[in-house]
């Protein structure tokens, strides 16, 4: 049986603990006790997609680790303005695939809509992190985009993604889902989100009902890359989902100095089926402007998922795939 806290209680914790993100490097690095000159020089804070990340993640990063896995992941640098051939703000050409009201129609069989632009990190590698999420997302106009899906009769799967759909309210996340599930042709409902990972608290009792008492068959994708962003806290929250019938898996990019080592892939799968989720996808980077110092060359790629492949049972395994503009599905990398 599922024990849980007050809803109000649990949702006034989560966005005030949201609330509270470190925005400031120089804050961040103070937390970490690290000195600026340890570090390459940092992005300055008033262009673009600056510095986000909630205090739970930043609990996890090692103190006075210049070179701390989850840090790299989120610390703004200058680098990310050199213009370089090759890294666009659309990478994997999604403006060509909208529809009306935040969704995107790519694949055969799924929709994917733009629940929010908002999101509780950061990523410095997100290929999102350019989108023109002002009039591509549905709110407010959510209903418009339900029509917009009763449209698109081919359409059995929902993605919900973002920024984070569970940036949302659970109120408003609860209308949306169950407003979705009315549509005929749906059958199941697919939410992508790294919110979890940075922020467990985030599972409520509220949401673990909102997708329980769905009709449609629910598929929780969190996004997490590293080892240390597995945690007992994580764990938790996650056993609630699954408790209540939500299947879990995991997507992560392969990201250079962080996790491009066969010893860091392969126990980051053990440590996610430890908590129950299965390894899914293993993203090559896409070439989104700003991101290049994460970028993993193709061989190297090739040469982890043999060792993966010798390490791990097979079903630990992820599939290695690029996303490529225009083409029907996401693309292994034994194509490339």
């Amino acid at each position: 049986m599922i024990t849980c806290s007050p809803p109000r209680l649990e949702s006034e914790l989560w966005q005030q603990e949201l609330a509270a993100a470190v925005t400031d490097p120089a804050e961040l690095l103070r937390i970490l006790g690290l000195d600026p000159a340890q570090l390459p020089p940092i992005r300055a804070a008033e262009t673009g997609f600056p510095l986000r990340v909630p205090r739970y993640f930043v609990n996890l990063m090692r103190r006075g680790d210049p070179g701390d896995p989850l840090l790299a992941q989120v610390l703004p640098q200058a680098v990310e303005d050199d213009p370089l051939p090759g890294f666009s703000s659309d990478p994997v050409g999604e403006l060509a695939s909208r529809c009306d009201h935040g969704i995107l129609k790519k694949y055969q069989g799924r929709a994917l809509m733009i629940a929010t632009g908002a999101c509780a990190v950061h990523c410095r590698y997100c290929f999102r992190r350019d989108f023109p999420y002002p009039g591509n997302s549905v709110l407010p106009h959510w209903r418009d985009a339900l029509a917009t899906l009763r449209e698109l009769p081919d359409t059995r799967e929902l993605i919900l993604s973002g920024g984070d759909p569970l940036s949302l309210s659970d109120g408003r996340l609860g209308r949306l889902v169950a407003e979705a599930a009315k549509l005929p042709q749906l059958r199941t409902l697919r939410i992508h989100t790294r919110l979890p990972v940075v922020l467990p608290r985030r599972v409520t009792g509220q949401l673990v009902r909102v997708l329980s008492d769905s009709d449609l068959r629910t598929l929780v994708v969190i996004h997490a890359n590293h080892p240390h962003e597995i945690t007992p806290e994580l764990g938790v929250a996650l056993q609630k989902l699954a408790t209540a019938g939500v299947s879990l898996l995991n997507q992560s990019v392969l990201l250079k100095s962080i996790n491009d080592d066969a010893d860091t892939l392969s126990t980051l799968s053990e440590a996610l089926f430890g908590i129950g989720v299965m390894p899914y996808y293993l993203h090559l980077l896409d070439p989104v402007a700003g991101a290049a110092r994460f970028d993993v060359p193709l061989r190297q790629a090739k040469q982890l998922m043999e060792e993966m492949r010798l390490r791990l049972p097979g079903y630990l395994v992820p599939r290695m795939v690029r996303e490529i503009p225009g083409e029907p599905c996401k693309t292994p990398i034994s194509r490339l």
